[in-house]
C-alpha cells in the first residue's frame, strides 16, 4: 500500500511536499520514484530513489526538487519549490523492487501551480 498526500493548490514559486507513506512491503529494499501526469499528457518520471540512495531526476525537475526516503518511518517525499504553472498535474508515487521487477503504485495527489 502507497499513500500519497501533500498535493494542492499554490502560487508560481511557492513550494509543497509530497509524501508518500507505504505499508506492507519492505520499505529499504525498494526504489521509490515519483511521477506525474498532466492533463492529456503520458505519466513522467519526476525523481527517483534507488534503495540504496542513489538519486535521479528529470531535467525539468534539476535543482528545484528533492527527493529523500525516511526508512524509519517508510516514506518518500518530494521536496519542490520554485513551482510552475508547468509543474500542474496529479503526482503519483511508486515503489519497485530491483530484483523482483514488482512495483506498487500510489494513488496519486493533485498539485496546482496558478495565479
Amino acid at each position: 500500500q502507497l499513500q500519497a498526500s501533500g498535493g494542492g493548490w499554490v502560487q508560481p514559486g511557492g513550494s509543497l511536499r509530497l509524501s508518500c507513506a507505504t505499508s506492507g512491503i519492505s520499505f529499504s529494499a525498494y526504489d521509490m520514484g515519483w511521477y506525474r501526469q498532466a492533463p492529456g499528457k503520458q505519466r513522467e518520471l519526476v525523481a527517483h530513489i534507488t534503495s540504496r540512495g542513489t538519486l535521479s531526476y528529470a531535467e525539468s525537475a534539476k535543482g528545484r526538487f528533492t527527493i529523500s526516503r525516511d526508512s524509519a518511518k517508510n516514506t518518500v517525499y518530494l521536496q519542490m519549490n520554485s513551482l510552475k504553472p508547468e509543474d500542474t498535474a496529479v503526482y503519483y508515487c511508486k515503489a519497485a523492487n530491483p530484483y523482483t521487477s514488482t512495483a506498487y503504485w500510489g494513488q496519486g495527489t493533485q498539485v496546482t501551480v496558478s495565479s
